[in-house]
């Protein structure tokens, strides 16, 4: 079962897809979109949650400059203007709606008390940081863009933390990638997992970098990580 609310916050009132399992109460995940916005790439996997007995909430970040937007990675344009969206988006108040969306989720009729957030591409990035200045009951970042500059901010992680790396993401360079695992090699509530041979957005369904065995490995860590964080007792 799947419908839109809008999520109340300090900083204004934010519209979220949401995905209901089929047994309530249960734990909330809230899934941070990539560039492409709320598309039916973010809405199949918070139904993919929903069958794994969450609450899936994916609220759109780009409603202060976006409302509504729907992208795909399938065209030169959709790219292009995703490029422009990423340019023109404010990390900061998007790590503040993160933040804001998951205190409002604990809430949530229905809910559990317990949050998780699960992002990707740019989500992946906002995840990262949730973990770093906000924290949930457990996050999950899928090739988090940029998180090298952020890389400081580790050592501020409270929250327990996986990020799933692509050995040959084109958005995200070896370097960069040897950054992000250093500084959560240490880290006892945090690791990064790579995954050989995959680009970016390995796990985006029906992405151009699509690969279904990596996407099927991040996505059972993924699974194990939450339930060990969100459903025990």
């Amino acid at each position: 079962m799947h419908d839109m609310l809008q999520i109340t916050t300090p900083g204004g009132s934010i519209p979220a897809y949401v995905a209901r399992p089929q047994k309530l109460p249960a734990p909330v995940i809230v899934v941070v979109h990539e560039v492409f916005g709320v598309n039916a790439d973010m809405r199949q996997s918070c139904d993919e949650l929903a069958a794994q007995g969450y609450m899936a909430v994916c609220p759109n970040l780009f409603w202060r400059i976006a409302p509504a937007l729907e992208l795909t990675d399938r065209t030169e344009a959709e790219r292009a203007q995703a490029l422009a969206l990423y340019n023109a988006f404010d990390i900061d108040a998007g790590v503040n709606d993160v933040a804001a969306v998951v205190n409002a989720a604990r809430g949530m009729p229905g809910a559990t008390g317990r949050v998780g957030v699960v992002g990707y591409c740019l989500g992946g990035l906002l995840a990262f940081l949730t973990a770093a200045r906000a924290g949930a009951d457990a996050v999950v970042g899928y090739y988090p863009g940029n998180a090298d500059q952020y890389i400081g901010e580790a050592s501020r992680i409270a929250s327990p933390l996986i990020v799933h790396l692509a050995e040959k993401d084109e958005y995200i360079p070896v370097d960069a990638q040897r950054k992000i695992s250093s500084a959560l090699a240490n880290h006892p509530q945090a690791k990064a997992y790579s995954y050989p041979g995959c680009d970016h957005a390995f796990a985006r369904h029906r992405g151009i970098g699509y690969d279904a065995e990596a996407a099927a490995l991040a996505n059972g860590r993924t699974a194990a990580f939450l339930a060990l964080h969100l459903q025990g007792d």
